[in-house]
């Protein structure tokens, strides 16, 4: 058995956290600074990775690398399986030539681009959020926006960023319940902590996203819609975190952020030619001002109204229950890891759902889509296998970065940043939500940053005297900014616009934003520790 050591060098916290944090920081600069391709420094991310585990933190060679097996088959199964039907989804829908009546239709509803984005990337990308998470909502989204004529580069940055309001309650809450299950404390309580932290976010990204559009002039002339949308969110999602259930607060912002811009005139004016001219860079394929029978504008919604379909009845406990037996569990082999307490970790078996992940939900969607669009299963089939053959850089990148991330979680390098942030004294409150942010960089996932982090949290808060369950949350609530940078994101949306390689580009346009945002929580989660908005709590 390894048993983990957290302070390996020197027998000092702060400088064996240092050390740690290589392989991310490998990572980040080799994509940022040397502007590598995301599938090679995800592979040299990994080397100082299994270097740090086996040279630093004493990790046998043999676990180590069985460590970083088994992360690159969970970043195929769940992360990459979700990614790679939720795209042939799209596929079939540009086969068919409906992806494009669906642009049209949603050109009517505003034909202003700084609009369509808030539609877009960040209503409907909080809907596919809400049921589906893991890249899904990125990739869809951007693929979108570049339909509608956005620049490739710019409709990733706006994909990239819009997906952070709802990351928390993502995939029907999975963060959240992972939360409460890894930390012990109430459900409801921890969902209406967070309920507190991203709302407040949910009121920013709107305005944020139309200056990333259109600039000063997008955010002068838009900001009533872009305001509009974020409150309406705002507000349903934190009333559907305290009073609800944590698994709909989603579903029903999404839904109300796109009623608020349906229901504004301002959101429905129509965008000056200077405008369009200096926001649509791309090529339109088709005429805007098509009309299309009901028919086939239903047929092109059909695709995501299924997946909205398949995956709440997912939810309904019967089927979930059904679902879940088909349940498989590895006990991994050549891994046998303790935690420094001398309690084996749950990395030592690796679940696998193999029917209630989100993969094989939106491939049954993807299944009927072909039914309902009328593509034969040979063309089906082919496309799926495109899919596949366009992500294949990427499914180099996830795994890499999967089994970077599982190599540090095992090794023990993960607990022992966690230990030095926990270990900061009265900067813990201002820390908490870095600690979230970190874990999510490392595997693109709130879920795992919360698994990873969430316990540590509710310690480090009992021996300071704060609130378990704000710093459980801040954990949570942090997380979300740093989906924006997980290499793994970034892969995802370069592959879903055609950028593959320039990783490195979106790196850099999203960093600046993703570290502003992460201070504004961090200021928040300090004022709820103190009297400034401590009356907000729960």
């Amino acid at each position: 058995m390894f048993v983990q050591h957290l302070a390996p060098v020197a027998h000092s916290p702060a400088l064996s956290a240092l050390v740690a944090a290589l392989p991310l920081v490998t990572v980040l600069v080799l994509l940022g600074a040397v502007r590598m391709r995301a599938h090679h420094a995800g592979v040299a991310g990994l080397a100082v990775a299994l270097a740090v585990a086996t040279l630093v933190h004493g990790m046998p060679v043999g676990q180590a690398l069985s460590a970083a097996a088994q992360g690159a088959v969970f970043g195929l199964f769940p992360i990459l399986w979700i990614v790679v039907n939720a795209l042939w989804v799209y596929r079939m829908t540009v086969r068919t030539r409906h992806f494009d009546v669906l642009r049209r239709s949603f050109s009517r509803l505003s034909d202003d681009p700084r609009i369509q984005a808030l539609v877009i990337a960040f209503c409907f990308g909080a809907l596919l959020e809400a049921l589906a998470g893991f890249g899904a909502p990125v990739a869809i989204s951007a693929v979108m926006l570049v339909a509608l004529g956005f620049d490739p580069v710019k409709a990733a940055v706006v994909a990239l960023v819009a997906n952070t309001a709802p990351v928390a309650f993502g995939a029907m809450g999975t963060p959240v319940v992972t939360l409460a299950q890894v930390t012990g404390l109430p459900l409801d309580g921890l969902a209406a902590v967070v309920g507190r932290q991203t709302p407040l976010l949910a009121l920013v990204v709107p305005l944020l996203l139309v200056f990333l559009v259109d600039g000063r002039r997008g955010l002068r002339e838009t900001w009533r819609p872009a305001l509009a949308c974020g409150l309406a969110f705002a507000a349903v999602q934190f009333a559907a975190a305290t009073y609800v259930s944590a698994q709909l607060a989603d579903i029903g912002a999404a839904l109300a952020g796109a009623a608020a811009l349906a229901a504004l005139p301002a959101a429905r004016r129509p965008a000056t030619a200077e405008v369009r001219t200096a926001v649509l860079t791309g090529a339109r394929r088709t005429e805007p001002d098509l009309r299309d029978p009901r028919r086939t504008v239903l047929c092109a919604y059909a695709p995501y109204a299924l997946i909205v379909v398949i995956f709440s009845a997912a939810q309904i406990p019967l089927v979930r229950d059904v679902l879940a037996r088909a349940t498989l569990a590895v006990d991994w082999p050549f891994l046998d890891v303790a935690d420094a307490a001398g309690t084996r970790v749950g990395g030592n078996v690796l679940t696998l759902p193999l029917l209630a992940t989100g993969g094989t939900l939106v491939l049954l969607a993807g299944v009927l889509t072909a039914a309902v669009l009328g593509v034969r299963a040979p063309d089906a089939v082919r496309e799926w296998a495109a899919t596949v053959h366009e992500l294949r850089h990427a499914l180099l990148t996830v795994t890499a970065v999967l089994a970077l991330a599982a190599v540090m979680n095992l090794s023990g390098a993960a607990t022992t940043i966690g230990h030095a942030v926990a270990a900061a004294g009265a900067g813990r409150a201002l820390l908490s939500p870095v600690l979230g942010w970190f874990g999510v960089a490392v595997s693109g996932s709130d879920t795992s940053a919360n698994a990873l982090f969430g316990a540590l949290q509710v310690t480090a808060a009992r021996q300071s005297g704060l609130a378990p369950g704000l710093l459980a949350a801040a954990n949570s609530s942090g997380g979300v900014l740093g989906k924006m940078v997980s290499p793994q994101n970034l892969t995802i949306a370069c592959a879903a616009v055609g950028l593959a390689g320039r990783e490195g580009d979106l790196l850099r346009r999203v960093l600046p934003w993703s570290l502003a945002l992460l201070l504004v929580m961090c200021l928040i989660v300090v004022a709820q520790s103190t009297a400034v908005l401590g009356w907000m709590l729960p």
